[in-house]
Parts: structure tokens; C-alpha cells; sequence
């Protein structure tokens, strides 16, 4: 199934933005490879996050300006980040023995798929020149909190990212809660898809024909603001 891209929506900064706003006060968070890495600068302005990588620090922040950069302080992703005050490091296996133990609150994943159902599948096509290993990512829905998704709504293709049941090698099956993507805040129900808030300037048939499953609009439904 493929759909044009003839549509507006929110940049990846409006996403990062909008997503922050779910994270909780006090929360321990870990954020995934690509935009969500983009969450950490904008978490609002008088709420304390804590955020986890699994490749051994708590408690970092935004991205150092450009130029300022310290090559031995990097997420996951291999992105420079900053120390916030309190911040600290361990060894890789106490990280994944964080994340194992259920003491990450929250995370927020990239997708390449999101079945109706909340199959996530993030981490490879199934092609033969596809990465090798799913890294974290598999651990990360066992065993945080909440999980989350951010991700583009539709692929550069045009197919839709949200489907009626994934094609590619899963992550994790029924585990994610909730979608933000450029068009749409998206909720994963017993019953599927739920639209609860949508970008400025869409249409709900928009949203609807960009999506590869059933989709169910909720009544107080909400302009996100960007």
C-alpha cells in the first residue's frame, strides 16, 4: 500500500517538542536512536527528567552547542550530549540491568512500523543488507514503563508506517501505547488506532488515508500546537 505526500504537517523539532510535553515529572527516560533523540531539548521549561543510554550514563542533557562538542560524551546513537549536575556513569551490562529490572519510567522509540495492535517493528526490513541486530531496542519494550513511538506518518515512498499488522521483524508484540508523528498524536486502544490530536492545517481524511489500518477519531479531539 503506498499514498501520495501531498500533505503539511509537523517538523521533526515540532515533534521532539510535543512528545516531551507526555514525559513525567521525575521520570527516568531513555530516548532511541533519531528523532527521539531530539526530545532531550525540549523538555518544558520546571520539569526534572532524568535520562538514561544504554551505553552507560544517567542523567545527561541537551546537545552541546556546535563546536563544543567532547567526542568521549555520546548517547547511544553516538551524538554528543551534555552532563547535567548529578549525572553518572556505569558499565553497559548495569545499564541493561537497569533497563532489565524495570526502572526506566519511559521511553520513546523510532519506528519503521506500528501494528494496530502495538506490534513494534524498529529495527530491521528484513533485507539481506539489513543491520545485523536489534541493540536495545528489544529490552527497552520488555522492560520500561511506557513506551512510546516518534516517527514520521508515512515512509519516503509514501507507505504508511501505522499498519493493520507489521511486515518486518518485530521488536516487541502489544507494547506500544502511544504515536506521534507529523501529522497526528495517536493512541494504541483495545480496539486500534485512536486520532487525540491532529497537526494544524490537516484533515482528519488525511490522517485516514495516510494510515494502513482503521482509524478512530476521538470526540474532544484536539489541535496539537506546534
Amino acid at each position: 500500500m503506498s499514498a501520495d505526500l501531498t500533505h503539511t504537517g509537523l517538523t521533526r523539532e515540532q515533534m521532539a517538542r510535543r512528545a516531551a510535553r507526555d514525559i513525567p515529572d521525575g521520570a527516568y527516560v531513555n530516548l532511541g536512536i533519531g528523532i527521539p533523540e531530539l526530545v532531550a531539548a525540549h523538555i518544558p521549561p520546571g520539569r526534572e527528567v532524568v535520562y538514561h543510554t544504554e551505553n552507560g550514563v544517567m542523567g545527561f542533557g541537551p546537545p552541546p552547542p556546535k563546536g563544543e562538542e567532547d567526542p568521549e560524551l555520546i548517547n547511544a546513537g553516538k551524538k554528543a550530549i551534555t552532563l547535567l549536575p548529578g549525572a553518572s556513569f556505569f558499565h553497559h551490562a548495569d545499564s541493561f540491568a537497569m533497563i532489565r529490572g524495570g526502572h526506566i519510567d519511559f521511553c520513546i522509540l523510532g519506528a519503521m512500523q506500528v501494528a494496530a495492535n502495538g506490534d513494534l517493528a524498529n529495527w530491521s526490513t528484513g533485507a539481506p543488507d539489513a543491520i545485523p541486530a536489534v541493540g536495545g531496542a528489544m529490552d527497552l519494550v520488555a522492560g520500561a514503563g511506557r513506551i512510546v513511538v516518534i516517527t514520521e506518518h508515512v515512509t519516503k515512498d509514501g507507505a504508511p508506517k501505522l499498519v493493520e499488522t507489521c511486515t518486518y521483524p518485530l521488536t516487541g508484540r502489544a507494547v506500544v501505547a502511544r504515536v506521534f508523528t507529523d501529522l497526528a498524536v495517536i493512541d494504541v486502544m483495545p480496539e486500534g488506532f485512536l486520532l487525540r490530536e491532529i497537526a494544524p492545517g490537516v484533515e482528519v481524511d488525511t490522517v485516514k488515508r495516510l494510515t494502513g489500518a482503521p482509524l478512530a477519531v476521538a470526540p474532544d479531539l484536539a489541535v496539537i500546537e506546534a
